[in-house]
């Protein structure tokens, strides 16, 4: 099976298009406020209107109002909804769009019922992305977690945290995740991407 990319916290409309050159599966958009990749919905929606068809656009919310979400969803063009907060499956449902549910793996890996009953929570989830940071903090740390020792559960996953060039061929192997997902680790500064370590990314991906 092909290993899906998404590359996230996308700031500019000529990053997008670097993204999809390079063969990007999904390209993220960040509308936390705190993160340095925050993008306003006219910034969005920008970025949005360039992406080609079956490249999808996912926004990136974390413990948002649901007035906020669903204003971006008025004002941009967007395919899936990733939340990345404390947010409960209820929450997650109510605005009637696909979303996959971003998990804080950071001091739960080597728990197992953790991911399980994750999965039980968030059925309908289309998928979970594991990412590097402790539950209820931010993503985009850079950090990565213990791929070896995460349970095996009946939901694509969608690996995050930490990925770069360096390291993403060792984390296909080791857990064979639906996607990855990445972002400072093709940066050449934060929200800034470069266009040598998303071709030097994707090349290890495919290799």
């Amino acid at each position: 099976m092909r290993t899906r990319v998404k590359i996230c916290g996308i700031t500019r409309s000529e990053d997008a298009q670097l993204a999809v050159d390079a063969g990007a599966d999904a390209i993220g958009l960040v509308f936390y406020e705190k993160s340095p990749r925050y993008v306003t919905n006219t910034q969005a929606a920008e970025i949005s209107q360039c992406i080609p068809a079956f490249v999808s656009r996912v926004a990136l919310f974390k413990d948002a109002e649901q007035e906020m979400v669903e204003s971006v969803l008025t004002q941009v063009e967007i395919d899936l909804i990733q939340f990345h907060g404390s947010e409960t499956a209820a929450y997650c449902e109510q605005f009637n769009r696909p979303y996959i549910k971003a998990l804080g793996m950071k001091g739960t890996e080597h728990e197992a019922g953790f991911l399980i009953s994750s999965t039980e929570i968030y059925q309908s989830a289309k998928a979970l992305l594991l990412d590097g940071h402790a539950p209820g903090e931010a993503g985009g740390t850079g950090e990565s977690f213990d791929w070896a020792s995460i349970a095996e559960v009946d939901k694509p996953i969608v690996l995050a945290g930490g990925l770069s060039a360096e390291n993403v061929r060792l984390a296909i192997d080791t857990i064979h995740p639906f996607a990855v997902d990445v972002s400072s680790g093709v940066e050449s500064s934060p929200g800034i991407k470069d266009k040598d370590k998303i071709a030097a990314f994707m090349e290890q991906v495919d290799a």
